[in-house]
């Protein structure tokens, strides 16, 4: 899963939400010296993202895609789920997705003094381009893949991926409705 999808399976405590916002640019044992909520949402993240992965749903999802897409299938699929978490939001939230980006903005810039630069600069993408509020925008998510394909040191093709997601969107809609319903309880169950 991608960033909203992280945060909102962490629920409403904020030490949680920010320890998954964490999990992607925090790397190696966790740090006890972290609150421990962070702690605890750091482990959530991780938790999270070996659940998805090993999901049967999402292997199979990820075995749809073609060459040379497969090769970056998890990426792809988690940025795509954020975009279709986010046109049904109101499914999976009691706030709006407006309010809650908002709202998750605030408690990564209540606490940016303690993010790591990569957060940092994330989170000033995130209020530059109204994240995670625009990733119901089809083309925003072809910005952020292209913008992914970038960071990677080798020529990949994420940047095409949307003409592979076009093709297989009836397919990557049902797998998310019924992966993101197991997805939910068990984070809950995670997070005790």
């Amino acid at each position: 899963m991608n960033h909203l999808a992280h945060a909102l399976v962490s629920g409403t405590d904020e030490e949680l939400i920010l320890g998954s916002m964490l999990g992607d640019f925090v790397h190696g044992r966790i740090d006890t010296a972290l609150p421990l909520g962070v702690q605890q949402g750091l482990a959530l993240h991780r938790a999270v993202d070996v659940f998805t992965d090993s999901h049967p749903i999402v292997v199979s999802a990820r075995g749809l895609f073609q060459p040379p897409f497969r090769r970056y299938a998890g990426i792809i699929l988690d940025i795509w789920f954020d975009h279709l978490l986010a046109l049904d939001f109101g499914r999976w939230s009691g706030e709006s997705l407006e309010t809650y980006s908002a709202e998750l903005r605030d408690i990564l810039q209540q606490h940016s003094h303690s993010l790591p630069p990569e957060l940092r600069g994330f989170l000033r993408y995130m209020q530059m381009h109204d994240l995670p509020l625009a990733y119901r925008d089809e083309a925003r998510i072809a910005q952020v893949l292209a913008g992914v394909a970038t960071r990677l040191k080798r020529a990949n093709p994420r940047a095409e991926s949307m003409v592979e997601i076009e093709r297989l969107k009836p397919v990557l809609q049902i797998a998310f409705d019924e992966f993101f319903p197991d997805l939910v309880p068990f984070a809950e169950r995670r997070r005790g």
